[in-house]
Order: structure tokens, then sequence, then C-alpha cells
């Protein structure tokens, strides 16, 4: 049985942060506000504005880059969801007490094939990873 997070959400943003996080790292291209609001509004009802001023937060904070196109802004992650599952995941080492503890807690959910992984990685650290980088 391996770790899961419930749904779309991420820790360490809100339930609308994380799902437009969601959308961000899985889109190919920069995307507009409009773009995200109507993406959303297929499966929710949910207005512009809400999106506009989400999408803002998410810039503050760092998690979105932006630039101007026109009268609009076209955003992009401004890292991986690996990074930054990677990133909440040192967070949480470093607040969690026993480093070697948290760890050996974790590593005892992992199921076969993420352990396999694990080894892996650790046994070869300069392999390339899943999404093309070093």
């Amino acid at each position: 049985m391996g770790v899961r997070t419930g749904g779309d959400r991420m820790h360490g943003l809100g339930p609308l942060e994380g799902t437009i996080m969601q959308v961000m790292w899985s889109s190919d291209e920069p995307r507009s506000v409009r773009s995200i609001h109507s993406s959303l509004a297929a499966d929710r009802k949910i207005a512009y504005t809400t999106v506009m001023t989400v999408m803002d937060n998410l810039f503050t904070k760092g998690l979105l880059r932006r630039e101007r196109q026109g009268r609009a802004y076209l955003y992009t992650a401004s890292a991986s969801r690996e990074d930054h599952t990677a990133a909440l995941l040192g967070n949480v080492l470093a607040d969690g007490g026993d480093r070697t503890g948290v760890l050996m807690r974790f590593i005892e959910q992992l199921d076969d094939s993420e352990l396999d992984a694990l080894r892996d990685a650790v046994s070869n650290p300069e392999r390339t990873r899943p999404d093309g980088t070093k």
C-alpha cells in the first residue's frame, strides 16, 4: 500500500489552489485566467474573479510565473509538480523531529514497486529522472 493524498488537493495548498496547480502542471503551454476558468467551469460553478484572485495569490507565493500578453497575463508553473512535492517533503522532514524515524515510517508504507524505485534512485543518483532531467 503506497502513501497517497486525497483527490486533487496538494498539501500546502488550499483546495482551489491545488486544483489550479494540477491544471497548470498538466499544461504544456502558458495559460490565461480565462483559460483556467473555462477548464474549471466545465465541472463546477466558479466566478472568473475567484480564479483570477487565486492565480494572483499563487503568483505571489512564487508557485506561478506570469508574463503580460496584451491586457492579460499568461501563467506558467514556477516548478514541476515533483519539485514542489519534494520541497514539501523536505519541510515535513525538517519539522518532523527524528528525520530517520520519519523516513523509516514513510518507507514502511511504500509498496514493492515504490521501494524498487527508491532503491534505484539511491543507488543511481546521477540517473535521468522520469521527466528527462538529471
